[in-house]
């Protein structure tokens, strides 16, 4: 598996998306998308989840197409559609190799985020699957009521919404009562490496972005 701190990696990701947003390069958009492909299947990742995802932004691709060929042009129509393509493969190169986890504690470990942030960032998202089960648990309930809850019903998000700030009170409650303290000298039981063949894997990551932009 190809390795990469994964803040380094988040920063990498952001820049590459920031830079080709002012640039109208097809081939560089073309090649972000080859190349984040690549990685992916180098490192097991290329799932049905995977190949839906970018099957369904074909919707979106169509509609930006058709768009520019009424209102702009055919060649700005296919830079737009390369870049939504750029974009979604780096989002999905970014998820599917680096797990909350580990970003979290990275960005606490080796960027110095305050651990209050950080904390409560990452505990946010380990109460998604609480959130769903309790979403689950009212629909039900509301069917033995004969009530049917949709997932457009506005007292399913009031009740989401309730359930949501339920947990994070609890979330809250369990970190003060575990003696939680941002100021407090804290001891890691797993440890996030951020070494330099990260920084040169970067680094040589945005050589090649430059080049394909100035020279291809």
């Amino acid at each position: 598996m190809i390795l990469i701190n994964p803040s380094i990696k988040l920063i990498t990701v952001l820049i590459i998306a920031l830079e080709i947003s002012f640039t109208q390069s097809i081939i560089t958009n073309i090649l972000i998308v080859l190349i984040g492909l690549l990685y992916l299947l180098i490192n097991n990742k290329i799932t049905w989840n995977t190949l839906l995802i970018l099957l369904l932004a074909i919707i979106p691709a169509v509609g930006i197409f058709m768009s520019q060929n009424m209102y702009g042009t055919a060649a700005m129509g296919n830079i737009l559609v390369t870049r939504l393509y750029a974009y979604i493969t780096l989002g999905l190169t970014f998820t599917k190799t680096t797990t909350i986890q580990e970003l979290g504690l990275s960005l606490e470990q080796n960027l110095k985020m305050p651990t209050k942030f950080v904390y409560g960032f990452m505990g946010g998202f380990n109460l998604i699957n609480y959130v769903k089960q309790d979403i689950a648990d009212i629909k039900q309930a509301a069917h033995f009521r004969n009530i049917n809850l949709h997932f457009w019903s506005p007292s399913l998000y009031f009740k989401a919404i309730l359930s949501a700030i339920r947990y994070s009170e609890l979330l809250s409650e369990g970190m003060e009562s575990h003696g939680f303290s941002e100021q407090a000298y804290r001891t890691h039981y797993k440890k996030i490496a951020l070494n330099k063949s990260d920084y040169f894997k970067a680094t040589f990551i945005l050589l090649i972005l430059q080049i394909s932009i100035v020279f291809i």
